[in-house]
């Protein structure tokens, strides 16, 4: 079917503090599902690492997820994103949990509008033989290499190295996988491991904040720092805090959010 000819559309900064921080994502509010091609038109339109779409369905909602190139079966800061739009605009009440039926199964959303709380799939990674051209296209060393069901994950030796990391994005989009997170120990006692999420083959090159990447760095360094409470930095140029909990094969992020966009959409029909 066709979109209507005005859409509710939003961009928040999630995993934020202050406007122009943390990931921003778009948010369309639909009524009913349009053409694939309509959202995928949509989000290379925007251009923002991912634009989320909502549609009602009982008494939560479905939800889907587009890069400006592909759709992807998860997404954190646009999951958060979403949750902050409901409540704000008054279409779930403050504070009410809000269910979201997705590609990677039912995320559920807490708190609002202040600190929000997701529950999601705890991603496990286990190590993994570096494929061809991986570490020649980060141009870093690594002391590990794992492998989830969407991402290569490369740990450095510092921040020092982390921050040094500058990948061949063309050749990074041609190693198989979603993305690659490179991260390394916190060295200071406000964070526990500090990481970025390069994601070309997906049309993000450098994401700001990946929630969903923070799903497998929970696995991974909650079992090699002996915590099931972490508190990490994503070391993008915007940077944004995520804290992670794990409570068995769920994992919790936690952030907060600000919105910087609210209008219509006037290109459906």
């Amino acid at each position: 079917m066709h979109p209507p000819a005005r859409v509710p559309l939003y961009v928040v900064d999630a995993f934020a503090v202050r406007p122009f921080q943390g990931n921003p994502a778009a948010v369309c509010l639909l009524e009913a599902w349009p053409e694939d091609a309509w959202l995928a038109s949509v989000a290379a339109e925007m251009k923002h690492s991912e634009t989320a779409y909502l549609v009602p369905a009982g008494k939560g909602y479905e939800l889907r997820w587009f890069t400006p190139a592909v759709e992807v079966d998860l997404c954190g800061h646009a999951t958060l994103a979403s949750a902050f739009v409901l409540w704000e605009s008054g279409r779930v009440t403050a504070g009410q949990a809000i269910s979201f039926s997705t590609r990677s199964g039912t995320l559920v959303a807490r708190g609002g509008p202040g600190l929000i709380e997701l529950e999601f799939p705890l991603t496990r990674q286990s190590e993994a033989s570096p494929p061809a051209g991986l570490l020649e296209a980060l141009g870093c060393q690594a002391r590990y290499v794992g492998r989830s069901r969407f991402d290569y994950l490369v740990e450095v030796d510092s921040e020092a190295a982390l921050a040094a990391v500058a990948p061949d994005f063309r050749k990074l989009a041609d190693v198989d996988c979603r993305g690659v997170i490179v991260t390394c120990r916190g060295a200071r006692d406000e964070f526990d491991f500090v990481s970025r999420f390069f994601a070309p083959a997906a049309g993000v090159d450098e994401d700001p904040v990946t929630g969903s990447a923070h799903c497998t760095l929970a696995h991974y360094w909650g079992e090699r720092l002996r915590k099931d409470e972490l508190r990490a930095y994503q070391a993008s140029k915007r940077g944004g805090r995520v804290d992670v909990a794990v409570q068995g094969d769920r994992v919790l992020l936690r952030g907060r959010a600000v919105m910087t966009v609210e209008g219509q959409l006037l290109c459906g029909g």
